[in-house]
This record gives C-alpha cells, structure tokens and sequence, in this order.
C-alpha cells in the first residue's frame, strides 16, 4: 500500500487523472446504464470521459505552473 502512495506523491497529476477518471467512468456508468447503448458507444463515452478527465487535470496544473514561475521570479 505504501509503494502506491509513493507512486501518487512522486506522480500527483497522472494519479489524479487516474483516480478522477474512474469516478467520472463510475457515474456515466451508472448514469447511462438504461440507455440501451451499443458496445462501440459504450467505448466511444469511457474514452471521451476519461480525455475529458485528462483535460480537467491538465488545466487545473496551469494554476500550479503559474505559481512555480511567480516564486522564480521573485
């Protein structure tokens, strides 16, 4: 158990994106689990959430980018 909170503290970005893709993955899941979509649907929504998962993640580390250049500067 230790060795996976190493890995997330040595990589926070890749395992938020992780952890918010399955929650995201969870909820549409269930969400659309009486839709009647077909399998290549199926496919084509997880992978649409879990990029939509990487982008959220990705624009949250601008605010993190933008710190770490203002305490450089100073």
């Amino acid at each position: 158990m230790s060795n996976v909170i190493d890995w997330a503290k040595a990589h926070p970005r890749l395992s938020a994106w992780m952890l918010l893709a399955v929650g995201m993955v969870a909820i549409i899941t269930y969400e659309a689990r009486d839709v009647g979509l077909l399998w290549g649907q199926w496919a084509a929504l997880i992978i649409a959430t879990i990029a939509v998962a990487a982008l959220c993640v990705w624009i949250i580390s601008w605010e993190d980018e933008e710190e770490t250049e203002a305490v450089e500067s100073e």
